[in-house]
């Protein structure tokens, strides 16, 4: 198996020009990247994946051992770079893959030449005794936890639509909520636990590259204080609150999220 069928990687765009390399989050593959994919590939050589165990990937390649924490995610990030050698990436990486993308650079920091981390929540669950707002407390997160062990098809559509956010736009939480459940329930359950109980708050400080922190302006998901946390941990990063609302801005608001990511990965990168 190669890297590239294991992680159904596409490359699309203008050869020779930076790249950029788009990493999804938890339920969703890399076609949730496609309304802003045409606004990139103008500028930027454009690379697209899918985890193990979502899209079209290799779910053969899946395993508990790998993929029970971050770290099995921020390999394959590590391997597509070496496997394509197009030179460093600016690593886009929305939502849990934020914290791939800041577990990658900082072990390689050589293999990228930034970080956009687009709604990224290095801990979800909060900690009154560090003064640190992740969003859901403790028991938040084992009730979601035990509902999605219940019935996944059930979590999905009622938590989708609160993921998506923009209820006066339902086709976007129906979208997301058909995409979580074309997932193998057994892996989501993993890359559940994974994304809601890993705290990267420590690794932060790690990351040595250029970074942009963009937040949406209401995030059920990952709350204002959030960003501001992650931006005020990594040295030199920038913070922009994009105009959006919900988790997922390149689906709901692509222009403004494709904008961000050029304006950043093409300054002087």
């Amino acid at each position: 198996m190669t890297v590239r069928s294991r992680n159904h990687v596409t490359v699309t765009g203008q050869s020779g020009r930076p790249v950029l390399m788009l990493a999804h989050g938890f339920g969703c593959d890399q076609n949730m990247w496609r309304l802003v994919v045409p606004l990139l590939e103008r500028d930027f050589t454009v690379v697209l994946f899918d985890h193990v165990g979502a899209g079209r990937s290799d779910l053969s390649a899946w395993s508990t051992e790998r993929y029970s924490s971050l770290e099995g995610y921020a390999d394959d990030v590590l391997e597509i770079c070496r496997e394509l050698s197009l030179g460093p990436v600016t690593f886009v990486g929305h939502s849990v893959s934020a914290m791939m993308g800041v577990l990658a650079a900082a072990r390689e920091p050589e293999a990228f030449a930034g970080l956009v981390l687009l709604a990224p929540s290095p801990c979800f669950i909060d900690d009154p005794a560090a003064g640190y707002r992740g969003g859901f407390s403790a028991e938040d997160i084992d009730e979601l936890l035990d509902s999605l062990d219940a019935n996944y098809l059930g979590w999905s559509g009622a938590m989708a639509p609160v993921i998506m956010g923009n209820p006066e736009r339902p086709e976007l939480g129906e979208e997301l909520t058909n995409s979580f459940c074309r997932t193998d329930p057994v892996i989501a359950r993993t890359f559940a636990r994974v994304t809601f109980l890993s705290d990267n708050r420590d690794d932060l400080a790690k990351v040595t590259v250029p970074t942009l922190v963009a937040q949406c302006s209401s995030d059920a998901i990952a709350p204002p204080e959030v960003g501001a946390f992650v931006q005020a941990q990594i040295p030199g990063s920038r913070l922009v609150t994009l105009n959006a609302t919900g988790h997922c801005p390149q689906l709901a608001a692509p222009e403004e999220t494709a904008a961000a990511i050029i304006a950043f990965a093409g300054a002087g990168r």
